[in-house]
């Protein structure tokens, strides 16, 4: 198939070009690069062996889209474009809703006016809201802690109706626990524009002296250790899954299907770093400090459905995940380089 990536330039969306290429798809990606670097398109050439049709815009752009879909074919597209973090969302909640939300809105209309009816989006565990039992199904009630997830609850919600409103569409709605890890070659893996917002890189950068030392956030939840638990993922099990979701929408006859993707295991803060240090060969530096407000306890998906529909299922554990974090962040102690 011919698929277009949307942020195909980021953390996910990258390890999934590469992935899509190995699985035989031709792969275009459009990226404003708001939080990917330009260098990555050549470390993917270089891993894929292939030149990587890119074009930069922001896909809240309606006549920039327009003119993508007029002038090139699609099959299907994955769609990973959007701001991403939690508290940034908080601080600029307009902003996330006009991006996250704008760039859908203009990706859905030049795919319903190109006859494009195949779409894979990256959803997210946040929309199942604070209160949620574990481990969390795909049929659980939709809810939101803050405004990105909210973003994420109206995406769905919107992809559902067009769905409903013309069931040829084929929808995959793909709710990620917490994506870690890095290509296992060490040229690809997360890299943060700013000070870290998720655990396992600013770990990472503790590890490698960009950073002083951990703040954990909370030692006396209801958790064997106190500190809190979360599905981790590796990046490379969540490009898999992609590709799965992919190709199980060219079978299916439901016009939207949802699945989370995680391992069905929760990992503490505290177990997380200790398995960090293997991975480097030293201790690390943390601190205990108050909870952050909205933080929950434990949260780990049930995977069975993409088990038992995608014939998916992670196969890296948390080892694997610090060892090839480190690997990347070892190799690349400042991220990607500018140009």
């Amino acid at each position: 198939m011919r698929v277009l990536v949307s942020g195909g330039a980021g953390y996910i969306g990258s390890h999934t070009v590469v992935r899509l290429v190995a699985a035989g798809h031709d792969v275009v990606v459009v990226d404003s690069f708001a939080n990917a670097k330009p260098t990555v398109v050549g470390r993917i050439e270089a891993l894929t062996g292939q030149p990587l049709d890119v074009h930069a815009f922001d896909l809240t752009d309606r006549d920039k889209t327009e003119h993508l879909f007029a002038h090139e074919p699609f099959d299907a597209v994955v769609h990973f474009a959007g701001l991403k973090a939690v508290g940034e969302s908080v601080e600029k909640p307009l902003e996330y809703y006009e991006n996250n939300l704008g760039t859908t809105f203009s990706l859905v209309r030049a795919m319903r006016r190109h006859d494009v009816r195949t779409l894979v989006f990256s959803s997210s565990a946040t929309v199942y809201g604070a209160d949620a039992p574990v481990p969390m199904t795909e049929d659980l009630p939709t809810s939101a802690t803050n405004p990105y997830g909210w973003t994420k609850v109206v995406q769905e919600q919107v992809l559902r109706d067009v769905a409903a409103a013309d069931p040829t569409w084929r929808v995959a709605l793909l709710r990620y626990f917490n994506p870690v890890g890095a290509h296992p070659s060490g040229t690809m893996g997360e890299d943060p524009s700013d000070i870290p917002n998720n655990l396992m890189p600013y770990i990472a950068q503790v590890a490698v002296g960009r950073r002083d030392r951990l703040q954990v956030f909370g030692d006396d939840y209801d958790t064997p250790d106190g500190t809190g638990v979360r599905d981790y993922i590796h990046v490379e099990d969540l490009a898999a899954g992609h590709v799965a979701a992919l190709n199980r929408l060219t079978t299916t006859d439901r016009p939207v299907s949802t699945w989370n993707l995680g391992t069905g295991h929760g990992t503490s803060v505290l177990e997380l770093l200790h398995a960090f240090e293997r991975a480097c060969g030293h201790d690390l530096p943390y601190e205990i400090v108050a909870r952050r407000a909205g933080d929950i306890a434990t949260s780990y998906a049930d995977p069975t459905r993409a088990h038992d529909e995608l014939g998916w299922h992670a196969v890296h554990g948390i080892d694997d995940m610090c060892a090839d974090t480190w690997r990347w962040q070892s190799r690349n102690p400042e991220g990607y380089p500018d140009g």
